[in-house]
């Protein structure tokens, strides 16, 4: 009986021992792993010197917004639509007056603002050249400037046809397209031609519908 404890006695021992190796072996592992990564902090801290860590902005990260589609359709629409309101065969001699100049003026507009608008009682603000357009040019950039004219709140504006000194015959036809095609525009409450400092025969002051700027 007493040799028997003795075998269990001797046999705890020795698992005491195994288990303190194990322990021991662990540590050892453990302590040479922490040197191990210390080693290669100061080579990294060595090699590449101090490193300052970004701050965190807290941005969102988005996709690119793609760019806006052109309006080249309604871009033709609007040509379209200028090209039906304003009329090339329109007559409009028996609606322009002609005293010591020519000039036009709608049925609810006196000669008070004819006179007005010749002695240059508003300010030009704006003007369009079309000297050197073919006929579908200076009409839409015609159309164009009076309804931009509009749009932005202004009253008088000046329009330079030429004399038509180039033209075949030296006759002024885009003169009197002008004159047909502003006729047409309810924009338009009267025009005059411009005195000779503003371009004498060569161009037109118009008086534009207000309210719409």
């Amino acid at each position: 009986m007493k040799a028997r404890g003795l075998h269990n006695l001797a046999g705890l021992k020795a698992a005491l021992q195994q288990a303190r190796r194990e322990a021991e072996a662990l540590a050892a592992r453990e302590r040479e792993a922490a040197l191990r990564e210390k080693r290669e902090r100061e080579l990294f801290a060595t090699t590449v010197g101090h490193v300052q860590p970004l701050p965190d902005k807290q941005r969102a990260h988005t996709a690119p917004q793609p760019p806006q589609p052109e309006p080249k359709q309604r871009q033709r629409d609007e040509r379209a639509a200028l090209r039906e309101t304003i009329s090339d065969e329109f007559s409009v001699e028996s609606l322009l007056e002609t005293d010591e100049a020519l000039f036009y003026r709608r049925p609810d507009i006196g000669l008070d603002v004819v006179r007005k608008l010749r002695r240059g009682g508003w300010t030009i603000q704006a003007q369009i050249d079309l000297h050197g357009l073919r006929r579908d040019e200076a009409r839409e950039q015609l159309g164009a400037f009076v309804r931009d004219a509009v749009a932005q709140g202004l009253r008088c504006v000046r329009v330079v046809h030429g004399k038509g000194l180039g033209s075949p015959g030296r006759e002024p036809v885009l003169k009197g397209r002008v004159h047909s095609w502003l006729v047409q525009k309810q924009e338009v409450l009267a025009f005059v031609q411009a005195r000779p400092a503003e371009g004498g025969n060569g161009a037109l002051v118009l008086l534009l519908r207000a309210g719409a700027g």
